[in-house]
């Protein structure tokens, strides 16, 4: 989810002078959603076919509201690529809950999922998170995968219960059992290695 220049370093968005960070490959950039791509995360994420679909509506507001907690990933042509939304919990701001990710058909098994949840968790760590927080249905084997490798990746335990069941959610969906990925312990790392002190 990058070279050690400073847009690799520290939180990006339109609240911070630091924009986008740059895959290595040259391939595509990363950086905070804008709500002129609402629409596409909307159609990106109706096309991954294993999400929870919300308006086209809820992605322009989730691109105004809650980009700084997000990332998109842009390829050559400034086409979205992917994107994660994300969110600190208000009850709870050392918690980074991922909302949707997502990733395009031509861009899938590239590892660009994990690039994406990297930038995402590197970014909040920087401002003080502590766990990652997730659901994932039974059924989506490629997310627990992912949730799997980061945590290992960043040797923090994952934890897993049932956050909302079907009798919650209804007929027809199945159980979000809640991944919690943490604590994070040691200085945040940079996709390369640990950030300065």
């Amino acid at each position: 989810m990058p070279s050690g220049d400073a847009s690799d370093r520290g939180p990006q968005g339109p609240a911070t002078q630091v924009k986008e960070a740059i895959d290595p490959s040259g391939d595509l950039s990363f950086g905070s959603p804008t709500p002129a791509e609402g629409t596409d995360l909307w159609n990106l994420a109706r096309e991954a076919g294993n999400l929870d679909v919300n308006s086209r509506y809820a992605y322009l507001l989730w691109c105004r509201d809650f980009a700084a907690t997000s990332v998109v990933a842009r390829d050559l042509r400034g086409a979205v690529a992917g994107f994660i939304t994300g969110y600190r919990r208000p009850e709870a701001p050392d918690v980074y809950f991922v909302w949707q990710v997502a990733v395009a058909p031509g861009f899938r098994r590239r590892g660009l999922a994990r690039t994406m949840l990297d930038h995402a968790v590197l970014r909040m760590r920087s401002n003080g998170v502590r766990y990652v927080e997730t659901t994932v249905t039974p059924e989506n084997k490629a997310s627990m995968r992912l949730f799997e490798s980061f945590a290992e990746a960043n040797g923090a335990d994952l934890t897993r219960d049932v956050l909302f069941s079907e009798r919650e959610l209804g007929s027809g969906h199945e159980s979000e059992v809640l991944h919690r990925i943490g604590p994070f312990t040691g200085p945040a790392r940079t996709l390369d290695g640990p950030l300065p002190d």
